[in-house]
């Protein structure tokens, strides 16, 4: 090496040498240098700089600056502010009186700091640099690359060797301790004066030569066999920093040679860097972790995702690699995600950035994880071990015993976070036991190899991706048959550890919740289980104990795929068992939320159901009498749901327990309430709220529907229906409150889409689109077939309400065509009340006819007189459109109405039955009548006067007596 880099860097004649406060800009050598120091700037911050510096106090455009720094691309605002703010922070602008560059708001940026040319002269070493790390090769500071992310470690580190001690840097290999090391090396040099002499013992296979290093690297010449000897007798009293790098492979030898000088040399400092600690007297150790990236960057903007480290390191090399790279902000958010997967790690996010110049993000970022990324090919000018992962994973593997390796490579089968436990029942056999595991797996914790993950609990352990990925290579050269008993102990692990979740609702919940952590290893234990290979024994079991996790993080349709597959692997020792049942009733709850309600799903549930009664289990038929009734009720057949529903009242009266009572009361409510029985609805749901317990998210995931949720917002619905509006709109609020809290995505659709119905009657536009948005937004995320098609129902319905009638009767069809395919009733009779409403408005009464007259025949035969009197009343306003001799027909199917809303007690019914024939006499002349029939409902309702029926009956009670009045003679 013939001189240092700062050497060479003053060596020629500079020409064309700009300076500004402490910093020297040299543009035709694209250098920067601080006080004669290079300082390491990214290649578009520098080209920013030279324009703004080469015409100071001149408000550049950003059209100009783009063309400057960015010829011929397409670039957002925010990248040149993002380098702006970049380069404010390296030059320190604003730091004292320090001001450099300034914005013109709107238009763009000048240099505003003082600007002289430098006379071209051949300058001698900086004065801040030790003379011998420039003059000697060997001890030398290697080349100074940019840190980026780590200053808060240097800072730690030379506060700690402000005082003379032994301090380890400790991390996985590609962490970053070389670098982080010589950033600190050159800031005691130049910042401290230290003297400061750099070994990296790496290219050393025999401890017995690293005093020979040592003094090489501090210019002792040694003549003797004894070289520690001679080396502690010059430096016994000096003030030297040493820093031994790449200490983990000869640990033993630097421990001792370290404590030796530390005692006969009690000045000297010892920075050392290591995949372990050196475990020597008084040692301070540092962890070096992982450079922060977002965990999500959705919602984030361009600016706020390249405020973490590891995207900044990401974007900076692969800026070197491509320079007409232009990162928006999708771009960040999948960088973010490639920083992620690669844990922070900077070598390999080093080594994947560079990768992005040839391949682009899209490609690149599909790669990772596969084998041949390991091999990726970093600097030329790397450590050998350093220039791709595989040779840094290779050097850390022959530094192992041959019982650390097979437990390295057996620890590949866990994807993320693994206990103690599981480590010793999955990688313990015969041939390496349990003893010989924990002494394994201890040396591989404290080499860096496995790490410590406290996110799910605090006695969890990972392996880095990286590592992850080369120890299932080893493991895969073992051969199958080993491969395949790691595996198997991995898969049965996990459903024996799922089995012991809990018994109650709150034990099951409780445990879901603390093996949440753990889906990606179950997910890898059946798709072994069920492959070629595998045990469909285990399997079944893992699939069934499964079923809570699945519910715990809504994996709908994840778990139903797991479910058919499990059934259709049934054989006789799981038939007719509680492991058939979990498996059906999942099957079953996940087909109905998923695919709508096909037959299937009813099979699926009955056949649960059947296997729950012959078992005796009681508790399981009430849940599963949930489900049936549910099921039941969506697909129109509301009589079998009120059996369904009175059979739950039996078993619960044989429980004798109030949730029981409190589950069957809401199922016989929400059946009488759509049956029209609206008194008898209410007194049910009173009792099964009475009943019930507060709303937990553990009771909804384990009977798959929250029964109190769905009785507080059906008895809101009967409160309207009733004449209390006010009522009505607290217990929907409420309900809605309470299904949010509960964060079950199914029980915060059927709030939504229940307490909508209330704002529609009562005309609260604003909280309707409100509920619609979110539902809709809530029904799309997480794949709810059903809910989706009612979603655009319902936006069809404000369509015809808004005026777009046209859009609005094309959106229902849409959208009863699907629930007709997905055997979704429930909602029908609203949209097709709604479709003949729009036809009519459209001016197609035949068609608008047709329609309702279907829908009546359907809910008569059906059951479901709920909704009778309303279709009665729009067929009565069809019908007025044939002409003056259809009146009398009209006010026959409105008396009709007013009595079964009578009879039904629904007095909101009532009052809009009772408003259009009240308009019809007005229009006889028949004011007398219309007066008395408004005037009994102006007396009964006693709340709700700002809701929109009412607004509407003030509005006629006022025409009416004008009407009489001016008839009067």
């Amino acid at each position: 090496m013939k001189g240092s880099v700062l050497e060479r860097a003053f060596s020629d004649v500079e020409v064309g040498r700009l300076a500004f406060g402490p910093f020297e800009l040299a543009p035709h050598r694209r250098l920067l240098m601080r006080n004669g120091a290079p300082v390491e700037i990214g290649g578009r911050a520098l080209d920013l700089l030279i324009a703004l510096v080469e015409q100071p106090g001149r408000v550049m455009s950003k059209r100009e600056l783009f063309d400057r720094v960015w010829p011929g691309r397409t670039v957002e605002d925010t990248s040149l502010r993002f380098h702006v703010t970049s380069l404010r922070k390296l030059l320190g602008d604003g730091a004292g009186d320090e001001r450099y560059i300034a914005t013109q708001v709107g238009v763009g940026y000048a240099f505003v700091g003082t600007v002289r040319e430098v006379a071209a002269v051949a300058p001698a070493p900086p004065r801040s640099v030790v003379p011998e790390l420039s003059l000697r090769a060997a001890g030398a500071l290697p080349v100074r690359t940019r840190l980026i992310g780590r200053e808060s470690d240097v800072e730690r580190i030379l506060d700690g060797l402000a005082h003379p001690r032994l301090f380890t840097v400790v991390g996985p290999g590609g962490m970053g301790k070389t670098t982080l090391a010589v950033e600190v090396g050159y800031r005691l040099a130049s910042e401290h004066g230290r003297h400061v002499r750099f070994v990296d013992l790496a290219a050393l296979a025999d401890g017995a030569l690293i005093p020979w290093a040592l003094a090489g690297a501090l210019g002792i010449p040694v003549q003797t066999e004894d070289p520690m000897t001679v080396l502690l007798g010059h430096v016994r009293t000096q003030d030297i920093v040493l820093i031994l790098d790449n200490c983990e492979h000869l640990i033993d030898a630097v421990c001792g040679v370290a404590e030796r000088i530390r005692e006969t040399a009690p000045q000297i400092s010892v920075l050392a860097t290591s995949r372990e600690p050196l475990r020597a007297r008084d040692e301070h150790v540092h962890w070096l972790g992982a450079l922060p990236f977002p965990s999500d960057a959705i919602g984030l903007s361009l600016l706020e995702i390249l405020t973490f480290p590891a995207v900044q390191l990401f974007v900076e090399r692969a800026s070197a690699a491509n320079s007409a790279l232009a990162v928006d902000v999708e771009d960040a958010r999948a960088i973010a995600q490639m920083c992620e997967r690669l844990d922070g790690m900077a070598l390999a996010i080093e080594l994947a950035a560079v990768r992005v110049a040839a391949h682009g993000l899209a490609t690149t970022s599909a790669m990772l994880g596969e084998r041949f990324a390991l091999s990726w090919a970093g600097r030329r000018t790397a450590l050998p071990r350093q220039q791709t992962l595989q040779a840094t994973l290779d050097w850390s593997y022959e530094l192992l015993n041959p019982s650390e390796r097979r437990t390295l490579e057996r620890l590949s089968v866990f994807r993320g976070p693994f206990s103690l436990r599981a480590a010793l029942t999955v990688v313990s056999d015969d041939e390496l036991d349990e003893a010989r595991v924990v002494a394994a797996f201890e040396e591989l914790t404290s080499k860096c190899l496995v790490a410590p993950d406290r996110t799910h609990c605090p006695e969890a352990y990972r392996l880095l991706e990286t590592t992850r990925a080369y120890g299932k290579a080893k493991l895969d050269e073992r051969g199958e048959v080993e491969l395949d008993a790691v595996r198997r102990r991995h898969a049965r692990f996990f459903r024996d550890r799922m089995a012991e979740l809990g018994e109650t609702p709150e034990e099951i919940f409780a445990g879901a919740a603390t093996m949440s952590g753990q889906i990606g290893n179950i997910r890898d234990a059946l798709d072994w289980s069920f492959g070629g290979r595998g045990d469909l024994a285990v399997a079944t079991s893992l699939v069934a104990v499964s079923v809570p996790l699945f519910a715990y993080l809504s994996l709908f349709v994840e778990g139903r795929t797991w479910c058919e597959r499990a059934v259709r692997s049934l054989d006789d020792q799981f038939r007719d068992t509680a492991v058939e049942m979990e498996l059906q009733a999942a099957l079953g709850l996940t087909l109905m939320f998923t695919r709508g309600n096909a037959p299937e799903a009813g099979v699926a549930l009955r056949r649960a159901f059947d296997i729950a009664t012959a078992l005796g289990d009681r508790w399981n038929q009430l849940r599963l009498l949930g489900r049936l009734h549910i099921f039941h009720e969506r697909i129109g057949e509301f009589e079998q749901a009120l059996a369904w529903a009175e059979q739950a009242v039996d078993i619960a009266e044989s429980v004798g327990h109030p949730e029981a009572t409190g589950l069957a009361a809401s199922l016989a409510g929400v059946s009488h309430h759509l049956f029209g029985d609206q008194a008898r609805a209410r007194r049910e749901l009173e009792t099964s709220l009475q009943k019930s317990a507060p709303s937990e998210r553990s009771r909804t995931l384990y009977y798959g529907f929250d029964h109190r949720n769905r009785s507080g917002i059906a008895l809101s619905r009967v409160l309207w229906l009733q004449g209390l509006p006010d009522q009505a709109r607290r217990l929907a609020v409420q309900t809605e409150v309470e299904a949010i809290a509960l964060d079950h995505p199914v029980t915060r659709c059927i709030a939504l889409i229940w307490g909508h119905s209330i704002y529609v009657w009562t005309g609260d536009e604003a909280q309707a689109k409100a509920s619609l948005d979110t539902f809709a937004q809530i029904a799309e995320v997480n794949g709810f077939v059903p809910y989706i098609a009612v979603a655009l129902g319902q936006r069809g319905v404000r369509s015809i309400q808004t005026g777009l009638v046209r859009e609005g009767v094309s959106w229902i069809q849409e959208s009863l065509a699907r629930l007709h395919a997905a055997r979704y009733e429930l909602l029908t009779t609203a949209f097709e009340h709604a479709l003949a409403h729009g036809l009519l408005l459209d001016g197609q009464p035949d068609e608008a006819l047709r329609t309702v007259d279907a829908t009546l025949a359907r809910c008569r035969a059906n059951g479901e007189a709920f909704a009778l009197p309303e279709l009665l009343r729009l067929r009565a306003r069809i019908v007025q459109q044939y002409g003056a001799d259809q009146l009398a027909e009209a006010e026959r199917l409105l008396d009709e109405a007013l009595d079964i809303s009578r009879k039904q007690g629904a007095r909101a019914w009532e009052l809009r039955s009772a408003h259009d024939l009240a308009e019809l006499w007005l229009a006889q002349g028949k004011t007398r009548q219309a007066l008395t029939l408004l005037g009994s409902l102006r007396e009964a309702f006693v709340e709700g006067w700002d809701t929109a029926d009412l607004r509407e009956l003030e509005r006629l009670w006022t025409r009416a007596q004008e009407a009489e009045i001016s008839a009067r003679p």
